[in-house]
């Protein structure tokens, strides 16, 4: 029974500092992140990647001593009422020394245990979701090519770094990013040439742009979730957003 307790207690406290060092490691590093600013080359989640990890060792620290400090706590005995003895003395004619209380046991906190376990199989289970269940896409990464077509009476950017494209694929956000010859021209019209790369499988994508002189407007790819790569770009579509729309047509092409 004993050596049960003792594993239970040992696994329960690694799994506190398990906990622990994710916390410390995300907290971190989404706090160099935040301090960091904007960051288009990923220059800062890159370095905030590897400074979490400074964040991660205080976390299983801090978390296996939320263990020791609440996780275990006394156990319960039920007093025993002994027989009243006279003291005998003992040979030499000393009264007999009673014997020394030994300090009381411990077990895990039941509440304790039960947060500690939901919080482990709640990461598990996303974990299971993430890389069992596979969300990302079939082809492999795939390369959104990208063209907004500007109203005629709308002048190009000063500079390719001035447009933002933001690719959103359920939830989570991607950047992209201007081609080195991110500037064209339709008639008279400017069109502007970005990329981005798609990796999940989701039902719902949708590209955001912002450009100087204008509002931000989106686009809600008209894709399946887990698309084929597209053999030709597809026709224009306004953002619908502004009276003065801008125009978006793509293709996608991919890795495998």
């Amino acid at each position: 029974m004993r050596i049960v307790h003792g594993f239970l207690t040992g696994l329960l406290g690694f799994l506190t500092g398990v906990l622990g060092a994710l916390a410390g490691w995300a907290g971190l590093a989404f706090t160099v992140v935040g301090l960091g600013g904007p960051d288009r080359d990923g220059a800062i989640a890159m370095g905030a990647f590897d400074i979490g990890s400074i964040g991660g060792v205080i976390g299983f620290v801090a978390g296996v001593f939320l263990f020791v400090k609440f996780g275990m706590v006394a156990q319960r005995v039920a007093a025993v009422a002994a027989p009243l003895e006279p003291a005998s003395p003992s040979s030499d004619g000393a009264a007999a020394t009673p014997p020394a209380r030994h300090a009381p046991a411990k077990r895990i906190s039941r509440p304790f245990a039960a947060i500690v376990l939901v919080a482990v199989g709640g990461l598990a289970w996303s974990g299971w979701y993430e890389f069992i269940r596979s969300p990302y896409l079939t082809h492999g990464f795939m390369t959104l090519a990208l063209q907004f077509r500007l109203p005629a009476d709308m002048p190009a950017p000063a500079d390719g770094k001035d447009i933002e494209i933001v690719l959103d694929e359920g939830g989570r956000t991607w950047p992209g990013s201007a081609n080195p010859r991110w500037r064209g021209h339709q008639g008279n019209q400017v069109v502007i040439l970005g990329n981005v790369t798609m990796s999940y499988k989701t039902g719902r994508r949708t590209i955001t742009l912002t450009v100087p002189g204008a509002p931000t407007q989106s686009w809600t790819l008209d894709l399946p979730s887990d698309p084929d790569p597209t053999p030709d770009y597809t026709a224009w579509r306004p953002s619908g957003s502004s009276p003065n729309a801008i125009e978006l047509n793509y293709r996608l092409t991919a890795d495998r």
